[in-house]
């Protein structure tokens, strides 16, 4: 009988860089947390390594090994028919191929694989994948392998919007000049909507400015989050979130931006995860 697992869109609500090693590796500092929409995945134990790609973001997404979903699944010690759907848009900086590796990791290996297969093979497959493996609002450092759970901290009603752009995250990397940048201060911790958002406005995403350099078209999507109450781009773009005071404020701010733009991604989502379990 096959089993399902669900990988959640990933959001840095803030994203400094704060160095680049020797190896070319660079170090982070972000606040992530999960949305309650991402893409699906359904196995079905064979003797054979299969993978079959659907869903509204299916195109051009490989169905062998390149995947990460397949490279993640051998890491796991399993092979079968691996159904993917592919509801998130692909290099949006939300996560996609790492969130998706993650969760097969997470399906068979637990929300610690990095104990059973080691933080070194857990990064080869990208420095996304140890934080989605929790899929809980984290502090994310270092190259990616070094976390720590954040609580307490609002859950939050957001719009999520990517104009239909892909962006490299190499490229935006490649093209940040200033590599050693101040980390975040200490993260808030309380339920207080409007005081975490004061919080975020001190904080950064240092990959933002060269990214709506290179993609002029995120400057448009901020633009259009001008009545949340706090707007910034996740990860390398070109993803952008608005928060909203309310779950019906989002939607409403969703349905107006997507009849203005019905050739964008625009989503109302909420944080997952956000209490002490």
């Amino acid at each position: 009988m096959a089993t399902e697992a669900f990988a959640p869109a990933k959001i840095n609500l803030s994203l400094h860089v704060t160095g680049q090693r020797a190896d070319g590796y660079h170090l982070l500092d972000s606040l992530v947390v999960f949305a309650d929409v991402g893409d699906r995945l359904w196995f079905d134990a064979a003797g054979v390594m299969t993978l079959e790609v659907c869903g509204l973001f299916s195109d051009g997404v490989p169905s062998d090994a390149r995947n990460l979903v397949w490279k993640a699944a051998e890491m796991a010690g399993w092979r079968g028919h691996i159904r993917l759907e592919k509801n998130l848009p692909n290099g949006a900086g939300i996560g996609g191929g790492s969130a998706d590796a993650a969760a097969v990791l997470r399906h068979f290996l637990g929300d610690k694989p990095q104990n059973v297969v080691g933080i070194e093979k857990v990064l080869s497959l990208g420095a996304d994948v140890p934080v989605c493996v929790s899929a809980v609002p984290q502090r994310m450092s270092g190259i990616g392998d070094l976390l720590s759970r954040c609580w307490p901290i609002p859950e939050c009603d957001l719009v999520l919007i990517n104009p239909g752009i892909s962006v490299p995250t190499p490229v935006v990397f490649s093209a940040l000049t200033d590599k050693s940048n101040d980390p975040m201060t200490e993260i808030y911790s309380g339920t207080s909507l409007d005081e975490f958002t004061d919080w975020l406005r001190s904080q950064r995403n240092d990959l933002e400015p060269i990214a709506m350099e290179l993609f002029p078209g995120i400057a448009k999507v901020l633009d259009a989050l001008g009545d949340a109450m706090f707007s910034r781009m996740s990860g390398s773009g070109a993803t952008c979130f608005g928060i909203y005071p309310t779950a019906n404020a989002a939607n409403q701010a969703a349905v107006r931006i997507g009849a203005r733009h019905p050739d964008w991604w625009v989503q109302p989502v909420r944080t997952v995860g956000a209490g002490p379990g």
